[in-house]
């Protein structure tokens, strides 16, 4: 065999155990690349389950406020103290109940209407203005008493009653006390002769509130005619003879 015969023989020998070595290299390494991959695979499944955990732990969480539901009863105690409140509820009726008897207290305090038997009443000629009567309302009882809005008077024996003067209404009814007096004009006739006929007339009554009715003795020669007409009452003179 010649010599360049063997050195083909061998160079074609060391190729194909060098083409086996690199086989083998290669194998290897997708060996080493595949078990990388298996191991990787168990690292990715554990954050899976590190995942499943916090579910577990969502129901823990659940269970906590399932826990703070159970705290919750203590709303109960809330109810008692709104309970409290009703209490407190009670308490300002307490306080309606006093101040309705406060009222009513006050209600009893405050002065009653007249009666005939509480006031005498007097007529009076005036000089001025002319044709004028003054009534005088005088207190007899031993309480202040409050008067009619105006004297409901009745004269002679007329079927009507004269009207008020409405311009005259004081700010407030007039009341008396124990000696205290109260004023109302009458207007027995017009001076310019626009009433008619002027009539006599020798008696007058005034009616209260409680059908108690006061005689009022006039004096001689008093007239009236169709313009007769009343003042309110008035703590004043010069109001009653104002109009």
């Amino acid at each position: 065999m010649s010599v360049r015969t063997t050195r083909t023989r061998l160079f074609a020998a060391t190729t194909v155990a060098l083409a086996a070595l690199a086989l083998t290299a290669c194998e290897g390494d997708e060996g080493t690349d595949t078990g990388a991959a298996a191991s990787s695979a168990p690292a990715s499944s554990a954050p899976a389950g590190e995942q499943a955990k916090p579910s577990t732990g969502g129901s823990d969480s659940d269970g906590d406020k399932g826990t703070d539901g159970a705290n919750g009863s203590n709303g109960s105690n809330g109810s008692d103290k709104s309970g409290g409140g009703s209490s407190g509820s009670d308490s300002s009726g307490s306080g309606s109940n006093a101040g309705s008897s406060t009222g009513d207290q006050d209600d009893a305090e405050k002065p009653g209407n007249c009666s005939a038997s509480d006031v005498k009443i007097t007529a009076t000629k005036v000089s001025r203005p002319i044709n004028h009567l003054l009534l005088t309302a005088t207190g007899t009882g031993s309480k202040t008493c409050m008067l009619p809005p105006y004297p409901v008077a009745r004269f002679g024996e007329a079927q009507s009653v004269p009207p008020v003067i409405e311009e005259s209404q004081p700010h407030a009814v007039a009341g008396v006390g124990p000696g205290e007096t109260a004023y109302a004009g009458v207007r027995l006739t017009m001076a310019d002769g626009s009433g008619g006929e002027p009539i006599s007339v020798g008696t007058l009554t005034i009616p209260f509130d409680d059908d108690s009715v006061a005689k009022v003795a006039l004096p001689s020669g008093v007239h009236v005619d169709s313009k007769l007409a009343v003042t309110y009452w008035q703590t004043g003179i010069d109001h009653a003879l104002e109009y």
